[in-house]
């Protein structure tokens, strides 16, 4: 299980003795180290159903998935390989019970807690409860509840969010709801609380691999020490240089904690970097520098000096995307002149990224891309189906489809709002736990009477036969012209247009809203109509069957995954830095590299340096970390570009070159350039040839 891996990679895939922490620098094979080591672990005689990789993303869990079916076949179908939260999902399923869970609990997204939060404190402002739900999760993940936030509150709004979030736990409660964070606080209440749990799950997982370690928050952690033991059958896989998630609660006292709670940690360092050019890995080595080290490496490569690493300064923003389109243009040209004659590889457009520290910078570069009708695509924005509206919607078909579908008939049932409130939905809750129902079952329960009003009971049997009904008519819809009409009537009926302008601040959001409705009105349609294949959730060139409103809703599942069927195309990427982390181009185009862009504002609003604290000094090296990922995406060429003007409201304002461009010290080896300069060589190249060879063929032509 150890061909083709240098020899630290081996190291780490044949130590099964005890704690091991793996120091996978950028690009050092880390997937392949884990799913190797899941092969070893196998081959020594561990069953694949009690080995657990672990990972932050679905995606990241796919990949694993699909490398460890094709190093160790079949056998890893029965490896778990999935995320944290995926994992507390299932521990909750099983053993939810003793918290008073039913296995069918309900997992609340973002939207649904927004909503629950406006009811318990008492607002319609969004924003307001957007902060509750931050300063709250902020504090799930820290391992406390409400009365233990409100004892430690530093101040009134602490405190008024601490008894806010008490309310919000009594509906979760009662609405037989998790959110996201629970998935991962609940299970370490069960690992912590009830022995016979954790020793069930400690028995159940022999080892377990956590992918991305520098990533995990303190929650995440005292699970993976619940689940591994005093044994510490664990192999943590992590790199302290690429932590940017701090923010998000991800913390590296997590890698300073374990050498202390697990003495015999073995730790092997990954330095050999297989993606990137020595050129690029020198800068990259050099930004991080600065920062202090936990475990000191230096990133190595085997590939070769390559293009040294550039720097363009720009004017503006605009002439920055001009110059980021330029070389884009002239490295595809450069390519195209040399292919054939040297065995160049031509460059697709999918060999480049633009990357940034901010979603607005991204902007200027669609505008300019498109104006030279070059495709890209904005990574890390949010999918069409994850707008609340179309989730609102989704959520109706569901519960048509499929009644015990609580989550669906929570979000059907609120929205829009029919006066049915929480103690009714509580009454309910608690009432559907006590049999063993879903929601759906026991609206119509005959017991139901016995536990709540005459009046309230008529207004959900109401909701409840209004439901049936749709059912049944959307079973006997066909087609497109027939299933549009129907969407357009239940919208109407549900006065769905009015609900999206009420809970807006601004006309012009509500409107958004509902043409994004419209659209996935004509989309269901299309799809009744049988001009879309359910299949590949493309359009089809041959029009299939019709089918059934009942019938296109029954495939709802698929929806969330259409927007991710886009990995494929061949188009230049725009990115956020931290939702480039995990992938890799070519030739990368670091965009905005300003003090105040990145590193991120460290100034207070007088344009003063903010005071040297730990708060300070900790957020620099953050952003330091996040420039060291920007530099280490980039396989071929990196260029980095600043800007000595740039928008901020109506005024344009001086910039300066960020800092860790000069950290990059790449006084010795790098070219500045203007890529404009290099096209109009490029061009004039390009027509000195063709007129050579216009030349030699008329003097062959002439020729006796």
């Amino acid at each position: 299980m150890s061909s083709g891996l240098n020899l630290a990679q081996q190291e780490a895939v044949n130590y099964l003795h005890g704690p091991c922490l793996v120091l996978a620098g950028a690009g050092s094979g880390k997937t392949r180290v884990i799913t190797h080591k899941i092969g070893r672990l196998i081959q020594a005689g561990l069953e694949p159903k009690r080995i657990a990789a672990i990972t932050f993303t679905n995606k990241a869990a796919s990949e694993m998935r699909e490398r460890a079916k094709g190093l160790i076949g079949r056998e890893a179908k029965h490896v778990v390989i999935c995320t944290f939260h995926a994992l507390g999902v299932r521990m909750m399923r099983e053993d939810g019970a003793v918290l008073g869970l039913k296995p069918a609990f309900s997992i609340l997204d973002s939207d649904d807690v927004t909503k629950i939060l406006k009811d318990a404190g008492g607002t319609t402002d969004t924003a307001t409860a957007r902060i509750w739900q931050w300063t709250i999760s902020k504090w799930k993940n820290m391992g406390l509840n409400a009365a233990q936030a409100e004892a430690a509150a530093a101040d009134d709004n602490e405190r008024i969010t601490a008894r806010i979030m008490a309310r919000y736990e009594e509906r979760l409660t009662a609405y037989q709801s998790v959110d996201f964070d629970d998935l991962i606080g609940m299970p370490l209440k069960l690992l912590r609380d009830f022995d016979e749990v954790r020793a069930k799950w400690q028995a159940a997982l022999g080892h377990i691999l956590v992918d991305e370690y520098q990533d995990t928050n303190a929650t995440q952690y005292e699970v993976l020490k619940a689940l591994a033991g005093e044994r510490g059958r664990f192999t943590a896989v992590g790199d302290d240089d690429q932590s940017i998630y701090g923010w998000r609660g991800a913390t590296l006292d997590n890698l300073r904690k374990l050498p202390v709670d697990y003495p015999a940690l073995k730790v092997i360092k990954l330095e050999q970097n297989y993606r990137s050019t020595s050129a690029i890995l020198r800068a990259a080595n050099n930004v991080i520098g600065p920062n202090p080290k936990l475990f000191p490496k230096t990133l190595f490569s085997e590939l070769g000096e390559g293009e040294p690493v550039r720097v363009v300064d720009a004017d503006s923003e605009a002439h920055e995307a001009e110059r980021a389109v330029a070389r884009i243009v002239s490295l595809r040209a450069g390519d195209a002149m040399t292919q054939g004659t040297q065995g160049k590889q031509y460059k697709e457009f999918r060999d480049f990224a633009i990357l940034y520290r901010a979603n607005h910078q991204a902007r200027v570069f669609e505008q300019a891309l498109r104006k030279a009708q070059i495709p890209y695509k904005v990574s890390g924005g949010q999918s069409f189906f994850d707008r609340a509206e179309i989730k609102d919607l989704c959520g109706w078909f569901r519960l048509w489809v499929n009644n015990d579908d609580d989550p669906a008939f929570l979000r059907a049932i609120t929205t829009p709002k029919r006066g049915i409130g929480h103690t009714t939905l509580a009454s309910l809750g608690t009432f559907a736990s006590q049999y063993k129902l879903s929601l759906f079952e026991a609206l119509f329960s005959p017991s139901l009477p016995s536990v709540m009003p005459k009046r309230t009971l008529e207004g959900i049997h109401e909701f409840g036969r209004y439901i049936n009904d749709l059912e049944y008519r959307a079973r006997r819809t066909m087609g497109a012209e027939d299933s549009r009409t129907f969407m357009l009537d239940w919208l109407k009926e549900i006065d769905y247009e009015k609900h999206l302008y009420d809970g807006e601040d601004s006309e012009q959001a509500a409107a958004a809203r509902w043409t994004n409705v419209m659209e996935f009105v004509d989309w269901m349609s299309l799809r009744a109509g049988g001009a879309i294949d359910d299949a590949s959730g493309a359009d089809s060139n041959i029009e299939t069957e019709r089918k059934s409103l009942l019938e296109v809703a029954q495939t709802i599942s698929l929806l969330s995954t259409i927007s991710e069927r886009e990995q494929d195309q061949n188009v230049v990427t725009l990115s956020t830095l931290h939702a480039s982390k995990g992938l890799e181009w070519p030739h990368v185009m670091l965009i905005g590299v300003t003090e105040g862009l990145l590193p991120f504002k460290l100034e207070d609003d007088n344009g003063r340096q903010l005071k040297v604290s730990d708060e300070t000094l900790q957020r620099l090296q953050e952003e330091r970390r996040l420039m060291y990922v920007g530099i280490t995406r980039a396989q071929r060429s990196l260029a980095v570009s600043w800007t000595k003007k740039r928008k901020q409201g109506r005024e344009m304002v001086p910039c300066v070159p960020s800092r860790f461009i000069a950290e990059m010290a790449l006084d010795k080896t790098t070219t500045r350039e203007d890529p404009r300069e290099k096209l109009k060589a490029l061009r004039a190249e390009f027509a000195q040839k063709a007129q050579d060879s216009a030349a030699a063929k008329a003097a062959a032509a002439a020729a006796p």
